[in-house]
């Protein structure tokens, strides 16, 4: 198993977050903000500096992850509109750095959520957020080109607020467009927010998709609209954790798994909450799990 990080939730210090990963093993390197900037906003220069750092510490570069297209309304934004291409922009400048960085993955977000996508019996009357979908799958169309042409996969993140919530709405997603450069992005402990049975449910379902995961741990209450980050095996992903890591080995997934360092202990740091949860991450998904 391919197991690495987030690198800014050691440390926006590159370095820094690369010698923690060599002391704890992780070879694999998401990269989300590096220094003062996020992805797709470096120089050529400072992309050259992340390139040389990976390979002094023999680290390769698993994604490159802008929150491209994060919070768009898919029901008031067009293509053509100017905010929609800031967005293209900054998808492309992540092209073009994964190129650099040798790695052909590319993560994007996928607008902001309107809750009721489908329904019958009357709630497509009622309920539904009318042509929400249609209009989603058109704002989808130049983006997806837009990996076609560059000969890189984009992952689609199973985001909290977002349109994409499920492994079900990443799978139809990737039908409906009917591309092989679209995969899902599969954060598991996000999709509870959205009720998702992560497994057998949502592996069975979306296995032959996942291009890439997210793992960390949380406890989380909708009715209160509250979310807790907590080490690593001890929230509610914790019971699917182990039938996860068996069926990822059973199936050969080829894909990287990147522990998402987001818990902070009480009165300590995000590198604290990492070392914290590191042991369990390579415990569950390591080789010699």
């Amino acid at each position: 198993m391919k197991l690495g990080v987030i690198t800014d939730g050691i440390s926006r210090d590159f370095e820094h977050a690369l010698k923690r990963m060599a002391e704890f093993g992780l070879q694999h390197a998401e990269l989300q903000f590096v220094w003062d900037k996020e992805v797709g906003d470096h120089s050529n220069e400072q992309i050259q500096q992340i390139k040389t750092l990976a390979e002094q510490y023999n680290i390769t570069i698993s994604c490159i992850s802008r929150h491209n297209f994060a919070g768009l309304s898919v029901m008031d934004v067009e293509p053509a509109d100017e905010i929609f291409q800031t967005h293209l922009h900054g998808l492309k400048c992540c092209i073009d750095m994964a190129k650099t960085l040798d790695t052909k993955l590319v993560r994007i977000m996928s607008g902001r959520k309107e809750m009721i996508l489908f329904g019958h019996n009357g709630a497509e009357v009622w309920n539904v957020s009318n042509g929400a979908w249609d209009r989603f799958l058109k704002l989808m169309e130049p983006i997806v080109q837009v990996a076609e042409d560059n000969d890189v996969t984009l992952v689609v993140e199973t985001g909290n607020n977002s349109m994409i919530t499920s492994g079900f709405l990443g799978k139809k997603l990737i039908d409906d467009l009917g591309s092989k450069r679209l995969k899902i992005l599969w954060d598991i402990p996000n999709t509870l927010y959205c009720a998702d049975i992560p497994y057998p449910n949502a592996y069975e379902h979306i296995k032959d998709h996942i291009g890439h995961i997210h793992i960390k741990d949380a406890k989380v209450n909708i009715p209160h609209a509250t979310l807790g980050i907590c080490p690593l095996g001890e929230g509610d992903a914790a019971p699917y954790l182990a039938d996860i890591a068996t069926a990822l080995k059973r199936d050969n997934y080829q894909g990287i798994i990147s522990y998402e360092s987001v818990y902070r202990p009480d009165g300590g740091t995000f590198e604290d909450g990492f070392r914290t949860c590191i042991p369990a991450f390579k415990r569950i998904f390591g080789d010699d799990a």
